[in-house]
């Protein structure tokens, strides 16, 4: 994921929670964030997605890359 957030210019950050959930924040160009999301819906190999909760929200500016937090 952060490789094609990076790729496409997609900014943020991403977090595995305790309870198996995986939390992101994106900001970049809709159709951008877009394919990162679509991404999410599949998960890399090997994962299974039970659901993909999202919530659109005006783009603030606030990150300068893409970073996996632990």
């Amino acid at each position: 994921m952060a490789d094609l957030a990076e790729t496409l210019d997609v900014t943020g950050w991403v977090r595995n929670l305790h309870d198996g959930r995986v939390e992101t924040l994106l900001e970049g160009k809709r159709e951008n964030v877009a394919k990162v999301v679509e991404f999410c819906r599949r998960g890399p190999p090997g994962a299974y997605v039970h659901d993909l909760e999202v919530k659109w929200e005006d783009w603030r500016g606030e990150f300068s890359t893409f970073k996996i937090l632990h």
